[in-house]
């Protein structure tokens, strides 16, 4: 397999910082780092996006994510090793990434499952990861960044 260009976002270099920053801002809204790597990595697997798939489970384990979470994430629903709280954050990940799946995508029974575990900040904080998440793997899915080439 072979990458059909450098990465987007580091061919126009002033993309990167910008991208950069809003990570920062993400990580700054009070949610716990493994939810937001569950959440990423989630994202990256409905997407089809190997490089963030396989860069998401390495963050995913240096935030101390466990084995048996890693290789359930994608069946969260089925397995036991989730709280309720993130439970509702890969809901609301899905959810937002499956846009076009119905016509009320994000609905207000999946949004308010999300708000009773996170307060606004927070909750603004892991739309920023979805966002930015599929920004992320629509950018590299299309230019086929390989798994593993960023480290």
């Amino acid at each position: 397999m072979q990458s059909r260009m450098q990465n987007p976002a580091v061919v126009l270099s002033d993309a990167m910082p910008a991208i950069q920053t809003l990570f920062k801002a993400v990580h700054s809204g009070g949610v716990e780092g493994q939810t937001l790597e569950l959440v990423h990595l989630r994202v990256s697997q409905i997407n089809g996006c190997s490089a963030c798939v396989d860069g998401g489970a390495k963050s995913s384990r240096k935030a101390g994510v466990s084995d048996e979470r890693l290789a359930t994430v994608a069946a969260w629903r089925e397995a036991p090793y989730f709280t309720e709280a993130e439970r509702a954050a890969l809901e609301l990940a899905e959810a937002a990434t499956r846009l076009a799946d119905r016509s009320d995508a994000v609905n207000d029974e999946v949004w308010d499952a999300a708000a009773t575990h996170f307060d606004e900040k927070q909750l603004a904080a892991i739309v920023l990861m979805i966002g930015v998440t599929n920004l992320f793997n629509r950018l590299n899915a299309t230019t086929r960044q390989i798994a593993g080439a960023w480290g």
